[in-house]
C-alpha cells in the first residue's frame, strides 16, 4: 500500500510512541490518583486516542500537531475528561510534539508555541479547579494526590519548558553541524580549485616556455639553417602532444560523471625527470641531472617532486637560457630533497628581483603540503637557486 511504503523507521517509532502514550493516558483516566471523572469509564479509551494522536504525526506536521495536541488537552481538561492530580498526563502528548517543534522550527515560532501552550494549560487547569472539580462526587477513600492546582500547573510548566530547551539545543547543534559541513565542503572545493590551477600552471607554463623558445629559434634561423627549424618543430610537436595529454588528465578531475571509458593518462613521477631535462636541453639549457633514490617514492610525493623540478626548469628556460643548470633530487626514505641551481643568463640582461611569481607560490605550496621547507633566491656568485625539502612517511602523507 502507498501509505505503508511512505512510512520510515522514525514514523513507525512515532506511531508506537502514540500507542504507548494512549495506553498510559487511558490507564490514568480509568484508575486516577485522585477523584474519578464524571465521564463513563469506557470513554477513557477514545479520549486517550484523540489526545495521543498528534504524536504519530508530529514529524510530518509539527506545528499543526502542536496546536491539535494542546487543543485536545485543554478540551479534555475543561470538559471534565481529565482527572484530579493527573491533568499533566493529559498534556504529555503536547510535550512530545513541542520537542519536535523546537527541534525543527525557528526559535521565534517554537517560543510562540511554548507560550501559547503554557497559557492554554494554565487557563484549563484553573477552569477545571474552579468549575469542574466542585461538581465531582467525593472520593470514596483518601486520594493519593489531593487536589492542588499549583502543583498541576508547576508540573506542566516544567515539562513544557524543559522539553522546549532540549529541542532548541538539538536544533542549534544541527544547524552548527550543517554550517560546519558546508564550510568544510567549500574549503575542500577551494583547495581542489587551487590544486587544479597549480597543476595547469605547471603544465602549461613549462610547455609554453619551451614552445616559445623553440619557435623563436626556428623563426631566426628559418632561411639559413632549415634543419634546425625541423628539429625545433619536432620539439614543439612532441611538447604540444604531451601537454595536451597532461591538460586532459587535469581537466578530467573536474568531470563529475567519471567516464570509465576514457583512457587513463598516468601521472608524472620520478621516471619522467630525464624527459624534463631533455626538454630543457632542447631549449638551450645545459642540464646536469642527478637522482639518488634509495627507495621508491609514494606516487603523491613523486608528483610533487616532478612538479617542483618542472617549474624550476621552466623558470630557468624562461629567464636565464642559455645557461648551465644542475638538478639534484635526493630521496632517503624519510624525505625528498630537491635543489635546482643555474649559473645565470649568458646574455647581458637587466637583473630581476625574482622568477615566476605564481610558479614560486606553487612550489612553496607543494612543499608546505608535506610540512616541508622551500627557498628560492639569487646566489651571491650569480644565478638562481631553488631548494625544497619534502618529509613524508611510506604512505605519502606528511611526516
Amino acid at each position: 500500500m502507498t501509505w505503508a511504503r511512505r512510512l520510515d523507521g522514525r514514523d513507525v517509532a512515532d506511531v508506537a510512541a502514540a500507542v504507548l502514550m494512549a495506553l498510559i493516558v487511558a490507564y490514568t483516566l480509568v484508575d486516577p490518583p485522585g477523584q474519578l471523572s464524571s465521564w463513563p469509564t469506557w470513554s477513557a479509551w477514545p479520549v486517550a486516542a484523540v489526545v495521543s494522536f498528534p504524536i504519530a504525526m508530529r514529524r510530518r506536521r509539527p506545528r499543526a500537531m502542536l496546536a491539535l495536541a494542546c487543543t485536545t488537552g485543554v478540551l479534555a481538561t475543561v470538559t471534565g475528561a481529565a482527572v484530579v492530580g493527573a491533568i499533566s498526563v493529559t498534556f504529555t502528548p503536547t510535550v512530545f510534539v513541542l520537542y519536535m517543534v523546537a527541534a525543527t522550527t525557528s526559535v521565534v515560532w517554537s517560543l510562540t508555541g511554548l507560550a501559547a501552550c503554557l497559557s492554554a494549560a494554565v487557563t484549563a487547569v484553573l477552569i477545571f479547579y474552579a468549575q469542574v472539580l466542585p461538581g465531582l462526587a467525593p472520593a470514596a477513600s483518601p486520594t493519593e494526590l489531593p487536589p492542588y492546582w499549583p502543583v498541576e500547573i508547576g508540573v506542566i510548566g516544567v515539562l513544557l519548558t524543559a522539553v522546549w530547551a532540549v529541542g532548541a539545543v538539538v536544533r542549534w547543534k544541527r544547524e552548527t553541524t550543517a554550517r560546519l559541513v558546508r564550510h568544510l565542503a567549500e574549503a575542500a572545493v577551494a583547495d581542489e580549485r587551487r590544486r587544479i590551477a597549480r597543476e595547469l600552471h605547471d603544465v602549461i607554463g613549462h610547455s609554453m616556455s619551451l614552445i616559445t623558445v623553440k619557435a623563436t629559434v626556428a623563426n631566426h634561423v628559418a632561411d639559413a639553417r632549415p634543419q634546425e627549424v625541423r628539429a625545433a618543430l619536432a620539439v614543439i610537436e612532441q611538447t604540444s602532444r604531451s601537454t595536451l595529454n597532461e591538460i586532459r588528465r587535469v581537466l578530467n578531475l573536474l568531470r563529475s560523471d567519471g567516464d570509465p571509458q576514457q583512457a587513463h593518462v598516468p601521472v608524472p613521477g620520478m621516471a619522467d625527470l630525464p624527459e624534463l631535462a631533455a626538454h630543457a636541453r632542447s631549449a638551450g639549457v645545459e642540464v646536469d641531472l642527478t637522482v639518488r633514490e634509495e627507495v621508491a617514492l609514494p606516487p603523491a610525493v613523486a608528483v610533487s617532486v616532478y612538479r617542483i623540478v618542472q617549474q624550476a626548469l621552466t623558470n630557468v628556460v624562461t629567464h636565464a637560457a642559455p645557461t648551465r643548470c644542475s638538478v639534484t633530487v635526493d630521496v632517503d626514505g624519510r624525505e625528498a630533497v630537491i635543489e635546482v641551481v643555474d649559473d645565470g643568463s649568458r646574455h647581458a640582461r637587466p637583473p630581476r628581483a625574482g622568477r615566476g611569481g605564481h610558479g614560486l607560490i606553487g612550489m612553496r605550496e607543494r612543499a608546505n603540503m608535506y610540512g616541508g621547507t622551500f627557498s628560492a633566491g639569487r646566489r651571491p656568485e650569480g644565478g638562481f637557486r631553488v631548494s625544497a625539502r619534502l618529509p613524508y612517511d611510506p604512505t605519502g602523507t606528511e611526516a
